[in-house]
């Protein structure tokens, strides 16, 4: 079987925030999952240096676009790099690469006849002297009353057009924006009402998507979908490739989504691979991102693949709720968040990854609180599962001489270690990934009580061939732990790997082959709670 995930692409034009990482950590866990499992894996994303923000960004710095783009594209490969991604192509949308593919698109619907030309009003600002991309008009929606912008509404999640919204503003100078025709590209998203109707259908059945995607995208077939301009009067971007409308841009919501297509492409270019088994009807696709993305993934997506005839629709669309701060919602203009490359300098990669996954929003929204943070990095990693590594450890190093005892592994333990196994790869397919760590963290918990009961420390005078069954099977206990948390813990599991002198790379129980130990450290310090107080005073120093 051959497994495409795909982790959606994150403006290029500010610092990533918790948020962004809490929606896109599942593909990582799927990535590293399914290598372990033994399948074709394809992981891809990629940084948007296409979009609007990025042209607002670059305006207010007075820098040019590409400045800014090249800015958070290094940034967030280092960021994702530190937090231990493993994709297998990470890209960018303004490469020359991605651009003439899009363009390939583009042309293949357009000869199809699912694109065609169409006079619209569209947005124009007098003062600017320029037609408004639809970020740069913002106003109130319609159907909520709260504010929002010319494409999408964040609150209610109803995809808008800028003259839709009520007291409309340009975003650039505040003045109230006009409107005048002009000519532009649409996609007759309306033809694959009925595919996407039974689409969406069969999905539900399989219990495949999350509920908030089913849900939201039931309601835009029930509305009636409509057909979506593809092209733009943008500053930068993709060119349409037709004569004469060489000025207008491939709007990024047909561009960006494509990168999925891109990305692929390029891996299969750089690696000398074939890429068409992730684009066939065997392949299992995850689409991976935040609730505010799911119509991209579940509508146009899916219709744009649907008038290409390239394999099947996303079958797993993976898209977390929100994340919270300290009970707030996140805001960037406000300086409300935790930005990634700063709590990367002060915590490990595996105690965020952690938080965000034991907490996910997989199923309504989570708060992401610093007391919260410091909390379950101190129980749950250093309490739970470092303690009961480094006292197994540390005892078989100073009473065995680091020599690990050879016993015949408990018929107990080896069914509780193989029914983890079965439970966690069962969650992780489902894309229950928290329910996936919390059965492992019972495991964790089962394995101190039984070194406790078994009382290493007085079996080796009174019967040390039980105090080394007692050490082989908690050996054999860390040694699976580790291996079963790799795909959530890839960090302190290698550590554990490094000292147990196991490489086992397949997804399934194994006996511990190594006769000694190497170095024994701790697999985590402790945060001092009194960091809490520091962390809530910079935050609320920083907001604006």
């Amino acid at each position: 079987m051959s497994i495409f995930i795909g982790g959606a692409w994150a403006y290029a034009n500010g610092s990533l925030h918790l948020g962004h990482i809490s929606s896109l950590l599942p593909g990582d866990i799927l990535a590293r999952y399914y290598r372990l499992k033994g399948e074709k894996v394809l992981y891809v994303s990629g940084s948007d240096c296409n979009g609007t923000p990025i042209t607002v960004r670059a305006k207010q710095e007075d820098v040019s676009p590409k400045v800014i783009a090249d800015r958070y594209h290094k940034e967030f490969v280092e960021c994702f790099t530190s937090l231990g991604f493993s994709y297998d192509t990470y890209t960018r949308t303004d490469s020359e690469h991605h651009h003439k593919i899009v363009q390939e698109i583009f042309l293949e619907l357009l000869e199809k006849g699912l694109i065609y030309k169409k006079e619209i009003e569209q947005t124009y600002c007098d003062h600017c002297e320029q037609f408004l991309p639809d970020r740069y008009v913002e106003g109130i929606c319609p159907v909520c009353k709260e504010p929002s912008r010319g494409d999408q509404c964040d609150n209610c999640s109803t995809i808008l057009e800028p003259l839709d919204l009520l007291e409309r503003k340009c975003k650039i100078c505040g003045h109230e924006p006009t409107a005048r025709y002009t000519e532009h590209f649409y996609f007759s998203l309306s033809t694959f009402q009925t595919v996407l109707e039974n689409y969406t259908q069969e999905a539900e059945v399989k219990n495949l998507w999350r509920e908030n995607a089913i849900s939201l995208t039931k309601r835009y077939l029930k509305e009636g979908l409509q057909d979506r301009a593809v092209s733009r009067d943008l500053p930068i971007g993709v060119s349409v490739p037709v004569s004469g409308y060489e000025d207008k841009k491939i709007y990024v919501w047909i561009e960006a989504v494509s990168g999925y297509f891109t990305a692929s492409k390029l891996w299969a270019k750089e690696t000398n691979n074939d890429d068409s088994m992730f684009w066939n009807s065997s392949t299992e696709s995850y689409y991976i991102h935040g609730k505010d993305n799911i119509p991209f993934h579940s509508i146009i997506w899916p219709g744009i693949l649907a008038g290409l005839e390239k394999g099947p629709l996303p079958t797993h669309i993976v898209s977390n709720e929100y994340l919270t701060l300290e009970k707030k919602k996140l805001s960037t203009s406000k300086n409300w968040a935790v930005w990634v490359p700063d709590i990367l300098e002060r915590y490990e990669p595996d105690s965020i990854r952690y938080f965000l996954t034991i907490n996910a929003p997989e199923s309504r929204d989570a708060d992401f609180s610093w007391k919260e943070f410091i909390y379950s990095h101190n129980s749950e990693l250093l309490g739970a599962y470092g303690n009961f590594v480094n006292r197994t450890l540390k005892f078989i190093q100073k009473s065995f001489d680091s020599v690990i005892p050879e016993k015949d592994i408990s018929p107990k333990i080896q069914d509780k270690v193989n029914q983890l196994y079965n439970e966690v790869g069962h969650c992780i397919e489902a894309a229950s990934f928290k329910q996936g760590l919390e059965k492992t963290f019972e495991l964790v918990r089962f394995s101190n009580k039984y070194f406790d009961e078994q009382q290493p420390w007085k079996q080796i005078k009174d019967d040390p061939e039980s105090c080394k069954q007692t050490l082989a099977d908690c050996v054999y206990l860390i040694a699976n732990l580790a291996h079963i948390l790799t795909p959530f813990l890839p960090f302190s599991s290698r550590k554990v790997k490094e000292m147990i002198n196991t490489t086992e790379s397949e997804w399934k129980a194994f006996l511990v082959k190594s006769k000694h130990l190497s170095n024994v450290y701790p697999l985590f310090e402790r945060i001092d709670p009194v960091r809490i107080e520091e962390e809530l005073k910079r935050l609320n120093t920083q907001t604006v």
